[in-house]
Parts: structure tokens; sequence; C-alpha cells
């Protein structure tokens, strides 16, 4: 039964019957889909509707009227409101099941190839405190929850230092506790707010484009070490100089302190110069006796144990003998280059961002590794048939694209220079399925596996072996 409310039903008794995609799930009233975040497989809700289309609607809880026996007791006070970590509410289990699941749709319905069994979702031996990097915002007013809202009464504005609320670039929601990066980020955050607040630092705002205080970014490595990256509005001498002191006394353990000054008006920073203010101009970190130099604008898998996981099977699928020349696409920092060199003769990377070469050299360097070169350009004006005749056909090709995947002209090239093997490395199963199938032909998929990055989230990172047929 439904009720009309502003023009929106309120539907009573819907029952949830999957999951879907960006981390929410659905059911069915009067043949129509219903999306309902923060719900999971059999519970049955009253969700007032906040959006009608022809095909689908989507909703809000506003009653649990029964309880799945799957739901999960969300651990974070922030759940449902800052975005992140929308499954907190399902056993991690059911999360690895889905995402294989997932994979497997995707692959089948998109990519329509032939499949091997496709190998269960590999887990995250940690699930809470996973993450290696994390981006605070100040604004000057917080968001206020829904329930605040409609509980009435006067709200003091006061300022907030945390999340943006998803899809709105000007609301931030107050964080107390976030259980995504470990010690020192929750202090460090909280102690930021309280030092900016004693000592008037005025916070950000988004639409005037006035107050001190933008961003602060805190990188915590498996080694121990700690970075931060305090982002100002201004060039205000006195004031970036006493909180980066306050910084370095209160917290020893931060090994890397930058600033930058971004009087921009969006957040962005890569364009921007960050200052070394105290320590060392980089953080380590350390995979397989390998050490990765990672400074304040480098990329770095935000979940290092887990990276090494999914590289260890990346390498694994290259199956790279001593002859072998390896090309590694979408190289970045040259992780994945740095971490297979050793297994063959020569590897050979690829990279849009001339930062993220010049860091992969220098990881070459640090690790006494010789047998790697490195290039920097667009892949569609890199990669081309006097490149391979150079460089040398390879053997394996490693791709690690973007979320977009790989361009078809990409594809021409690889098929061209014909490699033994390819594994593609994916974070969107969807456009990895796509370019599957452009290469289904000459290539036959000998193994898939998903590996989960992100716990309590909807992505899922998917390797795939191929095989030359």
């Amino acid at each position: 039964m439904a009720r009309k409310k502003a023009n929106y039903p309120l539907i009573e008794g819907l029952e949830i019957t999957t999951l879907a995609a960006e981390g929410k799930a659905m059911g069915h009233w009067n043949d129509v889909v219903v999306f309902v975040p923060m719900t999971v497989p059999g519970d049955v809700v009253d969700v007032q509707i906040r959006v009608k289309r022809r095909r689908f609607m989507e909703g809000y809880v506003v009653r649990y009227v029964k309880r799945s026996p799957l739901c999960a007791e969300p651990f974070c006070e922030h759940f449902g409101v800052c975005g992140g970590c929308k499954w907190q509410n399902l056993p991690y289990e059911e999360q690895l099941r889905f995402k294989t699941g997932q994979v497997r749709d995707q692959l089948t319905r998109i990519g329509k190839v032939e499949l091997p069994e496709i190998a269960p979702c590999l887990g995250s031996a940690e699930t809470r405190f996973y993450r290696n990097k994390l981006e605070f915002t100040f604004a000057d007013r917080r968001w206020l929850t829904r329930e605040e809202v409609e509980a009435g009464g006067d709200i003091a504005p006061e300022p907030a230092f945390g999340f943006h609320i998803p899809n709105m670039f000007d609301k931030v929601l107050d964080i107390r506790k976030c259980w995504l990066q470990p010690d020192p980020s929750n202090e460090i955050r909280l102690e930021v707010k309280r030092f900016c607040l004693e000592h008037g630092y005025t916070f950000h705002n988004a639409r005037t484009h006035e107050g001190l205080m933008r961003n602060l970014i805190v990188r915590t490595a498996s080694t121990g070490e700690v970075m931060v990256v305090a982002v100002f509005g201004a060039d205000d001498r006195e004031r970036i100089e006493a909180l980066l002191d306050h910084i370095a006394g209160r917290f020893p353990a931060v090994t890397s302190l930058f600033y930058v000054v971004n009087t921009k008006l969006n957040d962005s920073t890569g364009d921007l110069d960050a200052i070394l203010y105290k320590g060392k101009d980089h953080i380590l970190e350390r995979m397989e006796g390998l050490s990765f130099k990672v400074g304040p604008k480098s990329f770095y898998q935000t979940n290092s144990a887990q990276a090494y996981e999914l590289y260890k099977v990346a390498r694994d699928f290259a199956d790279l003998k001593p002859g072998d020349v390896l090309y590694d696409l979408y190289t970045g920092t040259g992780t994945i280059a740095n971490f297979c060199a050793s297994r063959c003769a020569k590897v050979v990377g690829i990279e849009y961002v001339p930062e993220a070469i010049a860091d992969a050299k220098v990881n070459s360097e640090l690790n006494g590794i010789g047998n790697t070169s490195f290039y920097a350009g667009d892949m569609k004006a890199v990669l081309d048939d006097r490149f391979v005749e150079a460089n040398g056909r390879p053997d394996v090709i490693i791709l690690d694209p973007p979320r977009a995947g790989v361009d078809e002209p990409v594809i021409e090239v690889i098929r061209r220079a014909a490699p033994e093997r390819i594994v593609y490395v994916s974070c969107n199963p969807a456009t990895q399925a796509r370019d599957l199938a452009l290469l289904d032909a000459d290539y036959r998929v000998a193994a898939v596996q998903p590996v989960d990055m992100f716990p309590h989230t909807h992505h899922v990172e998917n390797v795939v072996k191929l095989v030359r047929r």
C-alpha cells in the first residue's frame, strides 16, 4: 500500500531483494524498481520516495518493519550520512560474495566472452583503518543531518572539518571519528580543528571563496612514516607557520610536513607547489623488500597491504620468464613495473602524468633496478608500432587503465604487437568487459580474480589473465 506525500509516495512494507550499483539495494513496487540506500536484502522497510522517474524511483527509509538476518550493526556514527563505507550494515563475507557476482555479471553481460570459473573475491585482511591517505575539508558551516532538521529548534551555525556530502561541493559533514585511516589521522584532524578554532582561523566558504583553512591531507605509510599537507586559502605566513609549528610539536610522528597556498575557485592542488616546511620531502612505503618514495603529489594504492596482494595476483598471471620483455601500460609511479622487474629481462612503462614517471624512475634507482625504462605521454600518442619496434616486442603486457578503460587505438596496437599474455587490472569491470570483447578474436580469458581494495564499499578491482589463441 502507498500514501501520497508531496506528490511522492510513501511506500509501506517494501521488501529489499538484492544489492544494486553504487552501494544501494533495491526492491520492486508495482513493477517499478525502487533503490533504497542503507538497506540489505531481506529488509522490509517503509520508504519515502524522493526521486521519481518512469523506470525507477529512489527513496530513504522512514521505518524498518523487519530487519534482514543478513544485517550487521554499523560501527561508525557517521554511517549513512558521510557517503563512505555504505556497506557497513552488510557482513563482510556477503560483501565479497556480491562483488564476485558483480564481476561475473558484468563480464558475462557486457563482454559476452567465454569465461573460466571466476575465483571468489580476495578479501582484505584489514577491513577498518586500511587506507593510507585521506583528504579532509574545512567549511564555515557544518552539514545538518535530516534528523537534526526534522527535530526543529534553533541550531547555531558551527564550522566543519571532515568530508564532502556526496554530490555537494559546498556541504561538509563534521567528522568526529573516521574508521578508514590508522593513527594518528584522527588525532591530527581533531587537534588541527581545535587549534584553528581557538586561534580564530577562518574556515573556507566554497560559495564566497573566503576563509583561510581549505584542506588537510594525511598520508600514513606501512613503515610508520606520516605526511601532512595543509592547504590554505591565502598566503598568511604568520598563521601558516603557527599552525605548522603546532602540528610538528604536537605530533613528532609526522615525518613530512608540507603546505600549499590555493587561491583558486576549486580544491584541486595538482598544479600548485607543495612547499616542504619540515622533515623529508617524501615518506617510504615498502613491499616485498622494495622501497617506494611517496611525495605529496604521488599516486600510491590507498590500501597498502591489499595492493601487495593485488600485485602478486598480477605478477602470477603474467607468468614471466627470465628473457621476457614486459610492457606495463598506465604504469603510474611504476609500482607494478618495479615489482615485476626481477622476474624478466626488461620492463617498459608508459604513463600520462610526467610527475608519476619521474617517481617511477626514482623508485627504480632507489631499489637498484636497472632493467626498466619509462615514458610519459598520452597512451594513444606514445604507444604505436614504431614504439614497439624501438623498444622490442612485448612477451607480456600488463594493463592498469583508469576507470574509462583502454582506448580502442591502443587495443589495436596491442593486438598487432601480439604478446603471448595480457594481464588486465581494472577498477571498473564494466569497461574491462567491453575491452575483453575487443580482444576476444586474438585472446581467450584464462583466469579471473576479483580483489577487494575497499571494504564496506561497492568498489571492486578485477584481474584477468588473457592468453593468445
